[in-house]
């Protein structure tokens, strides 16, 4: 079973805050030793090494994939974390190090743009309903919409249902949310994901 990311075995954060002070360091002749000792000894320095070598490069590939330059650090940082987490599932006879992390990056991204494009249709129609007391209804039809939408938000689990009313109802942004409620950033934004996925399935083309 592979660590949880969040135990105090690992710090991401503190990771990127040491190595942000590092340059690159140069490329070995095969990473197949750092891999190694992550694999089995959760060696830091190992992948610090990784880490360092790579996340630059990663963000200039996304990059060239499209993604703007924070969400390509974001989806970097990610998959050098999925690194960190699933490095015992690397098999050197496959493939180089960097055409895996390159894969990996390109099917975050692939992910990414496929939950944005379907988070479209419910994220306005949220953002319509968080104005309903304020628009005047101009059919029964429209309000029915409203208030079925509305429905759909209440039957969300507790705390994502809540997110979205502060979200939306309430125009906090994600910072505003996790510091308002004492919840991690990371937490805020994985709990709205759900959330938009689960009223997008059940909203489906009625909206």
């Amino acid at each position: 079973m592979y660590p949880d990311a969040a135990s105090p075995a690992f710090n991401f954060d503190n990771v990127r805050i040491v190595s942000s002070s590092q340059q690159p360091s140069s490329e070995p002749t095969n990473w197949a030793g750092d891999m190694d000792g992550v694999a089995r000894l959760r060696d830091r320095d190992c992948f610090m090494r990784i880490y360092d070598h790579f996340m630059p490069r990663l963000c200039v590939y996304l990059r060239g994939l499209g993604a703007p330059g924070a969400v390509a650090e974001e989806l970097a940082q990610e998959c050098l974390l999925r690194l960190w987490l699933r490095a015992a599932d690397y098999d050197p006879a496959q493939a180089a190090l960097s055409t895996w992390l390159y894969r990996i990056a390109r099917n975050l991204h692939i992910d990414r743009v496929r939950h944005e494009r379907s988070w479209m249709q419910v994220q306005a129609a949220v953002e319509y309903a968080a104005t309903a007391d304020v628009v005047e209804r101009s059919s029964a039809e429209q309000f029915a919409d409203q208030a079925r939408l509305r429905q759909r938000i209440n039957e969300l689990p507790a705390v994502q249902a809540r997110l979205v009313r502060m979200s939306y109802f309430e125009a906090k942004s994600h910072g505003e949310i996790a510091e308002a409620l004492g919840m991690p950033l990371g937490t805020v934004k994985s709990h709205l994901r759900r959330a938009f996925l689960q009223l997008q399935s059940k909203v489906g083309g009625a909206l």
